[in-house]
C-alpha cells in the first residue's frame, strides 16, 4: 500500500464514493440495496451523516480515493445516542492491503473522541458462499475485536436467493451510571485533525 491519508468526507467526494460502492450493490450481496446510488444521492447521504457522525475517506499519496468508512446513528431514539452502526467499503483493487483496517481505526478514534461506546455492524452472511457473497466481512470484523451478538436467518433476498445477516458489536469505552453526553463529529473534527 502506498502512502495513505485519512480525511473527513465531503459532498465533493460523492462521485468517487459512489463509484466504489456501485460494484458492491451490482455484483454482491454484501449490501442489500438493489440500485446503486448516483453521486447526487451519495452527496445527500454524506451531508446527512456528517451533521452528527464521521464519514472518512482513505486517499493515496496523489489524493485518489481508495475507500471510505462511516458511522450512522443506530436508531433515532435519544437513549441510543452512544451507539452507532459502522460501515466500510474499499475499492476492489485495494482490498487486502490494510485500507479497511486503517479506516476503521481512524473511525474508532473519531467515535471515541465523540464519547460513542457501542459499535454495531450488520453483516450479510451465508452458510453456502457463492459468487455474490463469502464471509470475509465477518472475519474482518472479528480481527478488529467485534463479536457476534445476533443472527437473522434468511432476511435478505438478492440474486434469487436468501441471505442471512449477523450483528456484531465492539465496545469502545466504559458504560457508567452518570454517562457523559456524546459530542457530534463537527464538535471533535478539528481536535482530530480531520
Amino acid at each position: 500500500m502506498s502512502e495513505l491519508r485519512i480525511t473527513a468526507a465531503s459532498r465533493t467526494d460523492a462521485e468517487d464514493l459512489a463509484a466504489i460502492y456501485a460494484p458492491y450493490v451490482q455484483d454482491t450481496a454484501i449490501t442489500f440495496e438493489y440500485d446503486a446510488p448516483d453521486a447526487q444521492e451519495m452527496a445527500v447521504r454524506i451531508g446527512g451523516i456528517t451533521l452528527t457522525h464521521p464519514w472518512l475517506v482513505a486517499r493515496d499519496g496523489a489524493g485518489g480515493v481508495l475507500g471510505y468508512a462511516y458511522a450512522s446513528p443506530y436508531y433515532g431514539r435519544a437513549a441510543y445516542g452512544w451507539c452507532v452502526e459502522t460501515s466500510v467499503y474499499v475499492a476492489r483493487e485495494e482490498r487486502g492491503h490494510g485500507v479497511g483496517s486503517a479506516l476503521y481505526r481512524a473511525l474508532e478514534r473519531a467515535l471515541s473522541a465523540q464519547g460513542i461506546l457501542n459499535l454495531y455492524a450488520c453483516i450479510a452472511t451465508t452458510d453456502e458462499p457463492d459468487a455474490h457473497l463469502g464471509n470475509a466481512s465477518v472475519a474482518f470484523h472479528e480481527r478488529l475485536g467485534y463479536r457476534e451478538i445476533g443472527h437473522f436467518p434468511k432476511c435478505g433476498y438478492k440474486f434469487g436467493r436468501w441471505y442471512d445477516t449477523v450483528w456484531m458489536e465492539r465496545d469502545l469505552g466504559e458504560h457508567v451510571a452518570a454517562q457523559p453526553i456524546w459530542r457530534t463529529f463537527p464538535q471533535v473534527k478539528a481536535e482530530l485533525g480531520l
